[in-house]
């Protein structure tokens, strides 16, 4: 037994590996955008290929309850009830009263998070998906939010080109070097 701990040490065979945390949707993107990335960092065009990687799995079980939809997605409980409880997410409900999950709504859940992790604010992606729901007459109107989404973005990412620009100055007035 260790110092600090009240759990003796033992060897891999008395006690069974511990399953790594779900990534985040974030951490998985950016391992996705990572492999399909040239040399000097810039991404490919959205393709096919890269669009297949960042769907769900074939293979999930249907229906899924919040545990499973939690470790899937690396979205907390809490989390997954909020969206719920303000429209984003639509579950149905077992006879036991607990909440399941099918693909559409795993894909909604996938979707929403990728909108967030962009930086669209939650009421944003509620008018978002509020025009879904009011159907194709509002497709100008979601085109518009998401135009207006991609302008926030691309202007988030020319903040954070200067401020890596200053980082790295300031690197290299150290000795240091930057880059590949």
């Amino acid at each position: 037994m260790t110092a600090l701990s009240t759990v003796p040490e033992a060897g891999p065979a008395e006690f069974p590996a511990v399953a790594e945390p779900p990534l985040h949707p974030a951490t998985r993107l950016r391992a996705i955008l990572d492999s399909v990335a040239a040399e000097d960092g810039s991404l490919p065009p959205l393709n096919d290929e890269l669009v297949r990687a960042m769907r769900l799995p074939d293979d999930l079980p249907e229906p899924l309850g919040i545990s499973e939809v939690a470790e899937i997605t690396g979205i907390t409980a809490h989390t997954l009830r909020y969206y719920e409880r303000i429209g984003l997410v639509e579950t149905d409900r077992d006879t036991s009263g607990r909440r399941v999950y099918d693909r559409d709504a795993l894909g909604r859940i996938a979707f929403v998070t990728w909108l967030r992790l962009s930086g669209m604010p939650i009421a944003s992606v509620s008018r978002y998906l509020s025009l879904v729901k009011a159907g194709p007459d509002t497709q100008d109107e979601r085109l518009g939010l998401l135009l207006e989404q991609r302008a926030a973005i691309v202007a988030q990412l020319r903040d954070l080109q200067g401020a890596l620009a200053v980082v790295d100055y300031k690197i290299t007035t150290y000795g240091g070097a930057c880059g590949a």
